[in-house]
């Protein structure tokens, strides 16, 4: 039986939370991507990710982990039913900076939430430095300043593309200065979307080939991300990184190692509160995904 209790004390809250507000939205989503992280370690330690409501509210609430879109975006979506919101589910295709074109398939899913007539798009689940702190208002063309950069939605008539002006990078270990993992444009697309409402049985093809297809994102790189009071911290292969938001200096800092396999364990605990039951086989080839 699932419970909002629960998730609420997953994510550190108390109360009851039973105004559907735009206030209460903004907290619970920050909330959700500072608590769990986003990461794809179950394909990597012999096990599959799910696309079952209450499958993954034991994983993320009860065991303590993370997961990747279809899974903290459908936990965050059945949250926000449950407070009564009015939500909608979407999907998304994902823009592939090496192709520079958006993914063919409907790999990503976000939420678009109306408050007070106004609506809006949640996403707890993109991870990195793309990962928005609270939802967005969807108006075309506004910059949407956060933690991370600029947001912005660009209405393109047949979808919506969701983008993001970054600050400089300032990598402080020179052995990563020309890592493929540092985001080098300033502006990034992220993905497009369409406003059609979708059931969950929409991602069902998606959620099996994106840990199947040797292609894959998820079967090149194990990834785990965490967003932190200060920016965020990834673990992308054997990669460990800390990132540091500094808009008052407009530079981001990046501060990047490689980890050993025996301190795998000690770092996924102790940096993403991730105790895993398996052991994790991390995977590091290397893909178009940036920090």
């Amino acid at each position: 039986m699932m419970n909002l209790q629960e998730y609420f004390i997953r994510i550190g809250l108390q109360g009851s939370f039973d105004k559907p507000d735009l206030e209460t939205l903004k907290l619970i989503h920050k909330r959700h991507v500072m608590s769990v992280p986003f990461e794809n370690l179950s394909m990597h330690c012999g096990e599959r990710h799910i696309l079952d409501l209450e499958f993954t509210f034991n994983k993320i609430v009860r065991s303590g982990r993370g997961g990747w879109c279809l899974e903290n975006n459908s936990l965050f979506g059945w949250v926000l039913r449950e407070m009564g919101y009015d939500t909608t589910r979407l999907s998304s295709r994902v823009f592939n900076s090496s192709t520079n074109a958006f993914s063919p398939t409907d790999s990503h899913l976000v939420h678009k939430v109306v408050v007070d007539g106004k609506a809006y798009i949640a996403d707890v689940a993109f991870g990195m430095s793309f990962q928005m702190w609270e939802p967005m208002e969807l108006v075309s063309g506004k910059d949407q300043h956060q933690a991370a950069g600029v947001f912005r939605f660009i209405d393109k008539g047949e979808k919506w593309v969701l983008e993001k002006t970054s600050r400089k990078t300032k990598v402080l270990n020179p052995d990563f200065a020309d890592s493929s993992l540092v985001k080098r444009q300033e502006t990034r697309t992220i993905y497009c979307f369409t406003l059609e409402p979708r059931e969950v049985e929409h991602f069902s093809e998606a959620n099996n080939t994106l840990q199947t297809d040797p292609k894959s994102l998820f079967m090149n790189k194990s990834i785990v991300s965490l967003q932190t009071a200060a920016g965020f911290r990834a673990l992308m292969g054997w990669t460990y990184s800390e990132v540091t938001f500094k808009p008052e200096e407009g530079v981001d800092v990046f501060d990047l190692r490689n980890i050993e396999d025996e301190e795998k364990e000690q770092v996924l605990l102790e940096k993403f509160n991730i105790k895993l039951q398996k052991k994790l086989q991390i995977v590091s080839n290397k893909t178009w995904y940036t920090l």
